[in-house]
């Protein structure tokens, strides 16, 4: 019998768990009261590691071409046809799938690979939403400027939409008790019905759809009322942009609301200089309209107010920290000519992309195309079975990391055997920056491996050896750590040197922690003019096509 702290890696949220493991893989679990993000609650959700906790349907040897055969044979294999794809194609002619569970040392060896070795930047994770794309063009950098614990500080709670309750209900369970605590009013702005059976103070029942110009008008009113900061730099005819169709009465006739009841809202917002706004960062619109809502307002880089973002990744904030997404290169860096430099200097690298890559649909029709070639896939995604599926079948080598036998018989060149949550070993990301271990609870079953350790042994087999010498997480927590602090002198928040030093046992204990302290505090972003930037109207973030 073992007791290990470990994570539940089921949502954004990153709940801390007690697990206790017996012979014949029996799990026990509890919540984790010591953890800062659940404090020891739990939701449903945890049902699904004592589920993984099973072999039956498990994948457990690589299999190459429908035969299975050891790991040494298929990464020789492998690593001779992906090199043989680059060298006839050209480094875009590879590109990477990768699910919202993995660990942040799994983000980011696939990263590295890519980018500083393959050379291509392809990479679809259809996870993302929009939030990262509109903290970047707003804040200057992808950062969440509020934690949990603004949820205690503030003094109004707004709901966006109803993903707390529906997809994050322990996040939803502590709004409850710290209102309770505080005397927070709680107000909530979702489709008709969402509130039965919540305890909420004013729910007005607007569909998803009519959120964005709710928000867009409420920051009209306040504006209008004189009560904006303006500490942005603003677009443009902004405010001209957004008159029309945000008038009050026109908001009602849009949301299927009374004018009274618009204007009472509006009202109530605007008294609170601690409010905190809680939405689906999905959702290109309201992130875009939240964002500007609390910029334009000053209610941003102070105690219980800001914009709150929610993911449903699980480690989507780790994936986006390594830059393991399609438009963005490494700890918070852009495809910039010194981005690109410092990358390529502290990587070795050998072969590095230089422009974004491609992701969804556009991806999708380069394979079409014929441009790219090869496809990996680490993480199961059960979202994105249906792209998979397509990709797959247009190119000529494919390459899939994953627990489940099934994978075997769709058609893939090689299924590589991978672990479930409960066997990952590593660091995640909560939606607030708190990073924490998460700890394998059982040894992995059959030939199993984590896919850093797939990724590395394809990368030295490749002749790379000396740029991927890892042999356990800690080692590339190490490098993923020194890297957000190599030529960063203060302009980017994220910043992780404390932990540069880290020994092996260090990591094997460590406890969460949260980056970036109160980011933006001293009322300067990293943006060129050091203020944030409103997003025009017309250019809301898109979410990401699946």
């Amino acid at each position: 019998m073992a007791i290990v702290r470990s994570l539940c890696g089921e949502c954004a949220v990153g709940c801390g768990i007690r697990a206790v493991t017996e012979e014949d893989r029996i799990l026990h679990l509890e919540g984790d009261a010591a953890h800062p993000a659940n404090g020891g609650l739990l939701c449903a959700k945890a049902k699904r590691l004592r589920d993984a906790c099973a072999l039956d349907g498990r994948l457990l040897h690589p299999i190459m071409e429908g035969r299975r055969q050891s790991w040494e044979r298929t990464i020789a294999q492998l690593a001779r046809r992906l090199a043989a794809v680059v060298a006839r194609h050209g480094p875009g002619s590879v590109a990477l799938h990768v699910g919202g569970g993995l660990s942040t040392e799994d983000y980011y060896v696939a990263n590295k690979l890519m980018k500083g070795f393959l050379g291509s930047a392809h990479i679809h994770a259809p996870w993302r939403g929009a939030i990262d794309r509109a903290q970047r063009a707003a804040f200057g950098e992808d950062v969440m400027p509020t934690s949990f614990e603004d949820i205690g500080r503030a003094g109004l709670i707004l709901l966006a939409g109803d993903a707390v309750a529906t997809d994050h209900p322990v996040l939803f369970d502590r709004v409850q008790a710290m209102r309770a605590d505080s005397g927070a009013q709680l107000v909530m702005i979702a489709p008709e019905g969402a509130a039965a059976g919540l305890e909420v103070g004013l729910h007005l029942p607007v569909a998803q759809e009519a959120i964005a110009p709710l928000l867009n008008g409420l920051l009209l009113h306040v504006h209008d009322a004189g009560l904006g900061r303006v500490p942005a730099l603003t677009p443009a005819n902004f405010w001209e942009a957004l008159r029309p169709g945000h008038d009050i009465w026109s908001v009602a006739r849009t949301c299927g609301l009374s004018p009274q009841g618009v204007r009472d809202f509006y009202d109530l917002w605007a008294s609170q200089d601690r409010a905190l706004t809680l939405f689906s960062g999905e959702d290109g619109a309201v992130a875009a309209a939240t964002i500007n809502l609390h910029v334009a307002t000053g209610r941003i880089a102070r105690p219980g107010a800001g914009p709150f973002a929610l993911g449903r990744a699980a480690n989507g904030m780790g994936a986006r920290e390594v830059g393991c997404l399609a438009d963005t290169l490494a700890a918070h860096r852009d495809f910039t000519p010194d981005s690109i430099a410092d990358a390529r200097r502290f990587w070795g690298a050998r072969t590095m992309a230089e422009t974004p890559g491609l992701e969804g649909a556009a991806l999708l029709q380069a394979i079409r195309d014929g441009a790219v070639r090869a496809l990996i896939s680490i993480g199961d995604d059960m979202g994105a079975m249906d792209w998979l599926a397509q990709a797959r079948s247009g190119v000529a080598l494919s390459i899939r990391a994953s627990a489940h036998a099934d994978a075997a018989a769709q058609g893939w060149t090689a299924v590589l055997p991978a672990p479930v949550g409960i066997e990952q070993d590593g660091t995640m990301t909560a939606l607030d920056r708190l990073v924490s271990r998460q700890r394998r609870l059982f040894d992995l079953p059959g030939a199993a491996r984590s896919g850093w350790w797939m990724l590395t042994r394809i990368a030295q087999a490749m002749g790379w050896g000396d740029a991927f010498h890892y042999e356990r997480p800690a080692d590339i927590y190490r490098e993923h750590v020194r890297l957000t602090a190599y030529g960063n002198s203060g302009e980017r928040v994220l910043n992780l040197k404390r932990h540069a030093p880290i020994s092996n046992p260090a990591y094997a204990e460590l406890t969460p922690w949260r980056w970036g302290e109160v980011p933006f505090d001293d009322g300067r972003f990293p943006t060129p003019d050091g203020r944030a930037h409103l997003l025009p109207l017309q250019a809301a973030p898109e979410a990401a096509i699946d």
